[in-house]
């Protein structure tokens, strides 16, 4: 099996580690009748902890078989890829959790997926990913037998506080690589735009991992602390700063994707006036050119208009009467300066020149 830990704990210790889930529940029994008063009357803190890593089916329905377990919280956790949700089959609690962590490497957060049956006198942590280690969590209660007296109510803060102390330092990645963009933004970066468009996605995934924990803590709002009123009231107010740690995870990945759009269209407005300032100055030079272009053109026409009168005559055909006329010279040379000015003072006038 994929079995990572087993354990029977009885008043907040661990009081035996069965080799098999079939044996969980005849061990924690066993435990309790080792002594009269926890067989007429069991603790809370009497129950047995199981830990399944990427559990196949078969495995999920033995469990089901040994707890019963709701054939439809047995169905969600063969299939994975659950919303955080937080049902009640009977004496059972069903929890879904999505763990995250962020890789730095890949600039991207990886969701994980947890899920908890909690019995009155079991706890089963099915984990669908290798992070969060749940071991560790363990063995912090184990070290606080105090608040492991509680029962799966302390198993179930635990790993809710674990959970939620991992989501700070995808915060932190998520705020560094916003803090990046926003320099590339204002330094022009051609590629910004698909940054800010792939870390909305990691934004928005991480988002619908932590924005349904405050539909489960308002459910447990409602149940927390029904079965022992006074022996619950620290782990109520444990769980209270686990609410308002998960409150600020929220608003700060609120924050996140509210900055993240303002960006986008800060980078689109800075795009467009990069463009249209690129759009001026091109127009601009070619205002330029268009300028050199008529002068160049209008001085062409002054210098085309005499050498085509000088062409002409130039041919020296002897039935043109001006060759033979005495004034055909300098009426010639006239005629040139003539077009020439008159061909200056309309260009002049029409500001080409």
């Amino acid at each position: 099996m994929s079995l990572i830990d087993n354990a029977v704990y009885v008043d907040g210790h661990r009081a035996a580690a069965p080799e098999s889930v079939d044996g969980a529940l005849d061990e924690l029994r066993r435990c309790r009748s080792d002594g009269a008063d926890r067989a007429a009357e069991p603790s809370p803190g009497s129950f047995c902890w199981i830990g399944l890593l990427r559990p196949d089916e078969p495995e999920i329905e033995q469990l089901a078989g040994e707890f019963d377990l709701h054939s439809l919280a047995v169905e969600d956790t063969v299939n994975a890829h659950q919303r955080p949700k937080m049902e009640r089959y009977g004496d059972t609690e069903f929890i879904v959790l999505r763990p995250a962590r962020y890789v730095d490497a890949d600039e991207a957060v990886q969701i994980g997926e947890v899920h908890l049956f909690l019995g009155p006198d079991f706890v089963i942590t099915v984990r669908h990913a290798v992070e969060p280690d749940l071991g560790e969590v363990r063995e912090r209660l184990e070290n606080d037998p105090e608040l492991l007296a509680h029962g799966p109510m302390a198993v179930l803060y635990a790993v809710l506080d674990r959970v939620v102390d991992d989501y700070i330092p995808v915060l932190d990645g998520l705020q560094d690589d916003i803090d990046e963009i926003e320099v590339q933004v204002f330094r022009g970066d051609p590629n910004v735009s698909r940054r800010i468009y792939q870390l909305t996605r990691e934004v928005i995934a991480f988002q619908r991992a932590v924005e349904p924990l405050q539909e489960i803590f308002l459910e447990l709002r409602g149940r927390f602390g029904k079965s022992g009123p006074s022996p619950d009231v620290e782990l109520r107010r444990a769980m209270r700063d686990v609410v308002d740690h998960a409150t600020r995870v929220r608003e700060r990945v609120e924050g996140f994707r509210d900055l993240l759009g303002n960006i986008l269209t800060v980078n689109a407005t800075l795009v467009a006036q990069r463009q249209n300032d690129e759009m001026t100055r091109m127009t601009e030079a070619g205002f330029a050119q268009n300028e050199q272009m008529k002068k160049v053109s209008s001085w062409a026409a002054i210098l085309f208009a005499p050498s085509l009168v000088a062409g002409i005559y130039g041919m020296n055909f002897d039935t043109m009467p001006e060759l033979h006329w005495a004034y055909g010279y300098p009426m010639a040379y006239g005629l040139m300066i003539l077009l020439a000015v008159g061909l200056y003072t309309m260009f002049k006038i029409n500001d080409w020149l």
